[in-house]
């Protein structure tokens, strides 16, 4: 297990890799590897641990009865997944948790994570308050998206999406984490519609694209 790793991601942050050492033990962490588009987690089903990514990234998909789907979420490596479903007991999951390439995941109980006591050590309870706030986090970023996608008209959830990238990237330049279909997916849009409108804000001189590279030009009109 690399402790230099898990000491730099959100849920251990400001705790040292002997102590993460023993938390992992209390927790009774477990390591999984996935391969690509394997399903880490089924919607429908329940679960008492959070999950870690140590390697690669997953999707959220939200299965629909008709059997249409789309991405609800992305997941990037160091971060967490399933924790609000693991601290509810016996709540299912709404949604699919899939790799989205080849990845290692740890696990943690919730029970024995939420398990804090008057004499617990302070470690302990750090992690609990990082967990804590990763849920706002989290929170927040579906505001966000709900905000994104609030417009009626597709150009409008694009530029208001592009525009929060340039505002994380702190630049014009940009990667964002989904191709073409995903990026349609979290949009709520159809996936023809938005390379169509792609092209049209590039004609416009608005944005150039490179693949899932950005850049924003000019303010639109």
């Amino acid at each position: 297990m690399n402790l230099f790793f898990l000491s730099n991601t959100p849920l251990f942050h400001g705790i040292s890799e002997e102590h993460i050492e023993e938390l992992l033990k209390r927790v009774k962490a477990t390591e999984k590897a996935y391969n690509k588009n394997e399903i880490i987690l089924h919607a429908g089903s329940t679960t008492n641990e959070i999950g870690l990514l140590l390697s690669g990234s997953a999707n959220l998909i939200v299965n629909f009865y008709w059997g249409n789907s789309h991405i609800f979420s992305h997941v990037e490596t160091g971060t967490v997944f399933a924790e609000i479903f693991a601290a509810i007991p016996g709540k299912e999951l709404i949604c699919d948790v899939v790799a989205a390439e080849p990845c290692s995941v740890l696990f943690m109980n919730m029970d024995q994570m939420l398990n804090t006591y008057e004499n617990s050590s302070p470690y302990h309870q750090r992690m609990v308050q990082n967990l804590v706030r990763i849920c706002a986090a989290k929170s927040l970023e579906l505001s966000v998206r709900m905000l994104h996608t609030a417009p009626h008209s597709l150009r409008a959830r694009l530029l208001s999406y592009l525009s929060e990238q340039a505002m994380i990237n702190s630049n014009s330049h940009f990667k964002i984490p989904f191709n073409r279909q995903q990026l349609a997916d979290y949009l709520a849009v159809d996936r023809s519609a938005l390379s169509n409108e792609l092209s049209k804000m590039q004609k416009d001189g608005l944005i150039t694209i490179n693949k899932n590279e950005f850049t924003l030009c000019q303010m639109p009109k």
